[in-house]
């Protein structure tokens, strides 16, 4: 029965992902620019440019540039830069590292922030505790990334001197980019963990342990975190694309060679596949957090089982 439901779903990620290749393609072609301008510049003779644009199939027309497009993906042949003519993957592999390494970072500083939060939040529901846990959360959701990193920059790497101002070849570079990415997170996880907690107080199962005696640390640790840790797990996974997404921003911020980094390059190089690559590459981590996410409430919640 579990395995059909993982069927079904995994089924219907097959689509989305069609249709964001689609999308990724559509809106790349049509937005201003051309990428022969950017590689011959604009004084280029006509011929050079015509010879260089048949060269990178940009004469053909639209649909068939699209389905060699497709089917290179289902080959896995993502293309070639069209600046050094290196394939796409072996490109996006290289800085795909440096994006873990900052994704993994952020992501423990957001749970390690998240749950004592949102449980003191919880615990001391309309209490002071709570607001200040709460006030934290609503500021680390409403500063962008694009603010809140050079603001930190300024203040460890230029005033104090204690940290790397950008790079992540020095001890402590990835610190800064990390809490800058992990602040966002740490805060939505903390909400999430806060009204979790407190929806799982009042059922009834709850009301059954402490009548049988069981003390308040067990309450709150032991049966209450089983009955939170599902709508909590769920939005953890949804975070696994969001933090790819917010890579973009903050490794462009702090000079992290990663794989945010290297789709703004592209974009502002007109290298169309890789600028493909990159940003399916990401969408395609939104999906596959989805799905995770799906999977995830199906093992831990008997009742989504019993529902699909």
């Amino acid at each position: 029965m579990f395995a059909r439901m993982v069927l079904v779903r995994v089924t219907q990620a097959v689509p989305t992902l069609l249709g964001v290749a689609t999308l990724v393609f559509l809106l790349l072609h049509l937005v201003p620019g051309d990428p022969v301008d950017v590689l011959l510049g604009e004084t280029a003779l006509d011929a050079d440019r015509a010879q260089l644009r048949h060269a990178l199939h940009l004469d053909e027309p639209l649909a068939a540039q699209y389905l060699d497009f497709l089917k290179g993906l289902a080959s896995g042949d993502w293309g070639r830069s069209l600046v050094d003519g290196r394939p796409v993957l072996t490109l996006m592999l290289e800085r795909l590292p440096a994006t873990a390494r900052l994704a993994a970072a952020s992501l423990f500083l957001a749970v390690m922030l998240a749950l004592p939060l949102g449980w003191l939040a919880a615990r001391h529901a309309s209490g002071r505790v709570d607001m200040a846990a709460m006030g934290f959360s609503l500021l680390g959701v409403s500063i962008p990334n694009f603010w809140l990193g050079p603001l930190l920059m300024l203040c460890f790497s230029v005033w104090l001197g204690w940290l790397p101002v950008s790079g992540m070849d020095q001890p402590g570079s990835i610190v800064l980019p990390a809490v800058t990415l992990g602040t966002a997170l740490a805060a939505v996880l903390s909400r999430m963990a806060r009204a979790s907690w407190l929806e799982a107080m009042s059922f009834d199962a709850i009301r059954t342990a402490r009548a049988m005696g069981a003390s308040e640390r067990a309450i709150w640790w032991r049966h209450a975190a089983r009955l939170a840790a599902v709508p909590v797990v769920t939005m953890f996974a949804l975070q696994l694309g969001a933090v790819l997404g917010g890579a973009v921003i903050t490794e462009t911020v702090f000079d992290w060679p990663g794989l945010g980094r290297l789709t703004i390059e592209a974009i502002q190089r007109r290298d169309y596949p890789l600028v493909q690559g990159c940003v399916l590459l990401i969408a395609s981590a939104y999906v596959l957090a989805n799905l995770l996410a799906d999977l995830l409430g199906l093992w831990l919640d008997p009742r989504q089982r019993q529902a699909s």
